[in-house]
C-alpha cells in the first residue's frame, strides 16, 4: 500500500502542476494576447478557455478525488473528507456540466459566488460595462436574463446552506475557486517542500489582509450598486471593470496557485472576501468545533492537520468549542482524532442530531 500511495502521490503532484500550467497559460492567452489575434485565434482561444474550466476541471477533480481518497486511506474515521470530495465533485458536474447544457450557457461558472466576492452579475445589469458589451451579442437579452437568475438561485443556495451548515457548506464542499483545491489536491500540497503550520507571523499577515480584501471587494460592490441606483461616481466604468478582472488574475488565482505550490492549500481562504462574510455567517449559525465527546490525549493531531493553522488542542484540554471565524469546517482535525473527542456542529445540526436521539431512545 505504502508503494501504491507514494506512486498515487506523484501523479496527483503531477496533474496539479499540470492544472496550474494549463491555468496561467490560458489565462496569459485570454486575457492577454486574445485581444490582438486574428477572430478565429480568438474565438478558438475562447473556446478552448471554457472547454478547460468546465470539462477539464470537472475530469480533473473527479480524477484527484479518487487519488487522495487512496492515498488517504477509507476507512470509517475518514468520513468528513470523504464527504468534502464527494460535495466538491457533485458541484463540478452540476455548475460546469449540467447547468451549462440545461441553459445554453458555458460561462455560468462566473456566478457561482455570492457577493461581494465578484461583482460580475452586478456589471451584467449595466449595459455600459465591458462585461456586458461583450456578452450581450453571445446571449442576447434571454441569456443575460438566465444568468443573472441563476446567480440569484446560486447565492440564495450559499446562504441558507451556510447559516444551516456553517462555513463549511460554501468553503468546503461548494467552492470551485479554492476549496475545490485544498481538498482534492491536499496531499500533494506544497508542491515544492513538506507541509508546515503557518507561522503566527505568517498568519497575523494573512489575517490583515483579510480585512484589506473584504474592504476592495465591498469598494466595488458598492461602486456598481451605487452606478445602477443612478448616482454619477467618477472614473471609468470600463476601467473599473478592468481593475477588477487583474485584481482576481493577480491577487486571487494566481496567488492561490503560489500557496499550492510553496505552503498550503487553504492560503487563499484566509483572506478570500466571501469566505469572510461566510464566517459571519457561520458565527450566527452556530458553527463549532465541540471538542469534549471524549478525553483529548493532546496527541496535537488536530493542529498539525488544520490547513487553517487553528489552535484546537488547548481547547480540546479544557473542553471549551472551537468557534473560530477562520474555521472553512473541512473537518480534517475530525477525522484525524484518535479518540474521537471533535465533531463538528452547527444549531440546525445539533437539533437534528437531538432528534435522533431522541427517536433512537423511543424504539
Amino acid at each position: 500500500m505504502k508503494n501504491n500511495n507514494t506512486i498515487e502521490l506523484k501523479i496527483l503532484k503531477a496533474i496539479l502542476w499540470i492544472y496550474i500550467i494549463l491555468c496561467i497559460a490560458i489565462a496569459a492567452l485570454n486575457y492577454g494576447y486574445a485581444s490582438h489575434a486574428t477572430e478565429a485565434t480568438a474565438s478558438f482561444i475562447r473556446w478552448f478557455w471554457h472547454f478547460y474550466e468546465n470539462w477539464i476541471k470537472t475530469a480533473v477533480i473527479i480524477i484527484c478525488s479518487i487519488l487522495t481518497l487512496r492515498i488517504i486511506g477509507t476507512s470509517s474515521r475518514i468520513t468528513m473528507r470523504k464527504r468534502n470530495l464527494i460535495g466538491i465533485t457533485i458541484s463540478a458536474l452540476a455548475i460546469h456540466i449540467v447547468a451549462p447544457l440545461i441553459f445554453n450557457n458555458i460561462e455560468l461558472y462566473f456566478f457561482v459566488m455570492p457577493l461581494p466576492w465578484t461583482t460580475t452579475p452586478l456589471q451584467l445589469l449595466n449595459p455600459n460595462s465591458l462585461f456586458y458589451i461583450s456578452r450581450f451579442p453571445l446571449w442576447g437579452l434571454t441569456g443575460i436574463t438566465t444568468a443573472l437568475i441563476f446567480y440569484v438561485c446560486m447565492s440564495v443556495v450559499v446562504i441558507l446552506g451556510t447559516l444551516l451548515f456553517g462555513r463549511r457548506w460554501q468553503c468546503s464542499t461548494l467552492c470551485l475557486l479554492n476549496g475545490f483545491a485544498a481538498e482534492v489536491f491536499d496531499p500533494a500540497i506544497p508542491l515544492i517542500g513538506k507541509a508546515s503550520r503557518l507561522k503566527p507571523r505568517t498568519i497575523k499577515t494573512l489575517s490583515s489582509l483579510k480585512w484589506i480584501f473584504l474592504g476592495i471587494a465591498l469598494f466595488f460592490t458598492f461602486y456598481w450598486v451605487l452606478t445602477l441606483s443612478g448616482i454619477a461616481l467618477p472614473g471609468d466604468i470600463k476601467l473599473i471593470g478592468k481593475i477588477e478582472t487583474y485584481k482576481y488574475l493577480s491577487t486571487e488565482l494566481l496567488m492561490a496557485m503560489f500557496f499550492w505550490v510553496a505552503f498550503i492549500g487553504r492560503g487563499y481562504c484566509y483572506y478570500c472576501p466571501l469566505g469572510t462574510v461566510m464566517g459571519f455567517l457561520a458565527k450566527f449559525a452556530g458553527q463549532k468545533i465541540v471538542t469534549n465527546n471524549t478525553q483529548c490525549i493532546q496527541c496535537n493531531q488536530c493542529n498539525l492537520t488544520c490547513p487553517m493553522s487553528i489552535e484546537i488542542k488547548e481547547k480540546a484540554k479544557t473542553g471549551e468549542a472551537v468557534k473560530e471565524l477562520g474555521c472553512v469546517g473541512c473537518g480534517h482535525c475530525v477525522d484525524v482524532c484518535p479518540t474521537r473527542t471533535l465533531s463538528y456542529s452547527t444549531k440546525f445540526l445539533d437539533v437534528i442530531d437531538d432528534h435522533g436521539k431522541s427517536n433512537d431512545v423511543s424504539i
